[in-house]
């Protein structure tokens, strides 16, 4: 089976990562650091929204040339910043379950392709992976569907089980007519009631008996 996973307030939580990069950015304009859940709030949907999500929250005018700047600052600060990131209890072992039970797995974040890369060297995650897309390499970010589907796409032939934590990663299931998987500890914004999702899940134990019953089911519908 094809598991593709989004990685930010999925696989790790990166948000002291991103505060720090963040913090670095407003300081040199005078403003006050975001906060951690000021950080779990704006991110989800790609850099560029964050990065206007922070200018609204710090009064900071947003002009298209004043974006443009703050964007390529925070990209120089952020491709560094991986020391802070942590994994979420039980990822290691079921990434290193899955991958032992012969199913393929891939990546997909909206994270720019920069400190994705990063993120990946640093947590030694690219020997579970077998697709990769972060950012920039599709012609739109999540949720529109081009991200998960150019990532399956690298991965093979197969049934597709797509995991998130957010309700945006539940529209990019959707949209690419994928069965999505909700992990609930992550950055989601609203009630796990009001995210689309075929299974619901607070630990990674429980991912490998999800990715059982994706199967059987997708299977059966053939």
């Amino acid at each position: 089976m094809n598991i593709v996973f989004d990685l930010d307030g999925t696989l790790i939580d990166s948000a002291s990562d991103i505060q720090h990069a963040t913090g670095i950015i407003l300081g040199r304009l005078g403003k006050e650091a975001l906060t951690l859940d000021e950080v779990r709030e704006f991110v989800g949907e790609g850099a560029p929204v964050l990065v206007s999500r922070m200018m609204a929250a710090r009064g900071i005018e947003e002009t298209p040339e004043r974006h443009a700047e703050i964007y390529a600052d925070l990209l120089a600060e952020y491709e560094g910043a991986v020391e802070r990131a942590v994994f979420y209890p039980g990822v290691v072992d079921a990434l290193a379950l899955l991958k032992a039970s012969g199913h393929r797995l891939g990546l997909c974040t909206n994270k720019p392709e920069a400190p994705a890369r990063g993120v990946m060297d640093h947590m030694r995650l690219w020997d579970y992976f077998d697709g990769f897309v972060a950012g920039g390499m599709a012609e739109r970010p999540k949720p529109a569907p081009d991200m998960l589907d150019l990532c399956v796409s690298q991965m093979g032939e197969g049934p597709v089980l797509y995991v998130g934590d957010s309700g945006t990663d539940a529209k990019t299931a959707q949209a690419a007519g994928t069965p999505f998987a909700l992990y609930t500890e992550g950055y989601r914004k609203s009630p796990v009631s009001e995210i689309p999702h075929d299974w619901a899940f607070d630990h990674f134990d429980r991912l490998a008996e999800i990715v059982t019953e994706a199967l059987a089911r997708q299977t059966a519908a053939q």
